[in-house]
């Protein structure tokens, strides 16, 4: 299935013409786009890792509003969503904010890509992106967290420069608790 395009943003001064890929500031409109692509990517990436209960109970609606909500009423200058596309269509988000505790570190909350547009680069590009505004925020240190077994996610964060610090917290998704691992790198 493919995603829509999202339903409100910037106009469209020039017909067709859009960006082969591309990473900009998500619009309230992606909402819908990215609550899919975060349940389908937990879906494909967490198969072998996460009861399938756990998998069933992800909701791309409520994903959605959440998303939404970021959009729209960030806590602070410091929290932001990214959305990636591929031409028009929306195939990815990241969403940042402040680690907690710490001035200095950025923390990568999500980074998802829809699973039909895996390994196309943009990862790779939200990620940047992230790393750029964290910059530009006055970041000195990147954060993200890795699910146990993700071991994509683990080599996608390694080829980047992160490594794990030791850090380890347990979440709890639709009544399975999950184990995280802490990635950083200097800025």
């Amino acid at each position: 299935m493919d995603l829509p395009p999202p339903s409100s943003g910037p106009a469209d001064h020039h017909g067709d013409l859009h960006a082969d890929v591309s990473v900009r500031p998500s619009v309230a409109g992606d909402a819908p786009a990215l609550g899919l692509i975060q349940a389908r990517a937990w879906r494909a990436a967490h198969a072998d890792t996460l009861p399938e209960t756990a998998l069933d109970a992800l909701d791309a609606d409520g994903f959605a509003r959440a998303w939404r909500s970021a959009i729209t009423s960030p806590p602070s200058a410091k929290h932001r969503m990214l959305t990636a596309c591929d031409g028009p269509q929306v195939v990815g988000f990241a969403a940042l904010a402040p680690a907690p505790r710490t001035e200095e570190t950025g923390e990568v909350v999500a980074l998802e890509v829809d699973p039909g547009h895996a390994r196309a680069g943009h990862g790779s590009r939200l990620l940047a992106a992230c790393t750029d505004i964290l910059r530009k925020t006055g970041a000195t240190h990147v954060r993200a967290w890795v699910v146990d077994g993700d071991d994509a996610r683990s080599a996608f964060l390694a080829t980047a420069g992160l490594e794990p610090i030791g850090v380890r917290r347990i979440l709890d998704v639709a009544g399975t608790h999950v184990r995280e691992e802490a990635w950083s790198a200097l800025l």
